[in-house]
């Protein structure tokens, strides 16, 4: 087996179990506001959803090379602040879009009644500490890893996802 590991998801086409796409905007919708996770000065790891494929791919064309068991870590884009994912989207929507801040505490409140909150409060240490994978096995394996950039990313994503027009 060939294990991947990467930042949270992001692309065209995610839907439903994304911090993208289920928190920061709505999809089928205009971005008119962004909420935000994360803790400002705090890392975190992104990965977008076409470079993830692509790896694999590339992965799977060297099958033949590849260890009977192997791990691979995606860098992806490394958001070091925190505040890049949120710029970025920002600028893609035109750039007068406000930020709000994610909501954490009603979390505990929506438990009883929203079984799913309590399995997202649990995550939050994801957005309070910095986790950064380190690729340098997939680099020396690949030569290179899959990277769209930044922006370009994040347009495509809103695009596939309803938010920005084509």
């Amino acid at each position: 087996p060939v294990v991947v590991r990467a930042g949270d998801f992001f692309g065209p086409r995610t839907t439903g179990n994304s911090w993208f796409s289920s928190a920061l905007v709505s999809p089928g919708r205009p971005v008119r506001r962004v909420l935000d996770p994360g803790t400002p000065g705090i890392g975190h790891q992104w990965a977008y959803l076409p470079d993830v494929a692509e790896t694999m791919v590339r992965l799977a064309e060297r099958e033949a090379d590849l260890p009977r068991v192997a791990a691979f870590n995606m860098d992806g884009h490394w958001d070091p602040d925190g505040r890049q994912m949120v710029a970025a989207i920002v600028r893609a929507a035109g750039g007068r879009v406000p930020v709000r801040r994610f909501p954490w505490f009603l979390l505990p409140l929506a438990a009883p009644f929203w079984p799913l909150a309590r399995e997202i409060g649990e995550m939050r240490y994801l957005w309070r500490e910095p986790l950064r994978m380190d690729n340098a096995g997939l680099v020396a394996f690949l030569g290179a890893e899959p990277h769209t950039p930044l922006d370009r990313a994040v347009r495509e994503t809103l695009v596939g996802l309803s938010c920005l027009p084509g």
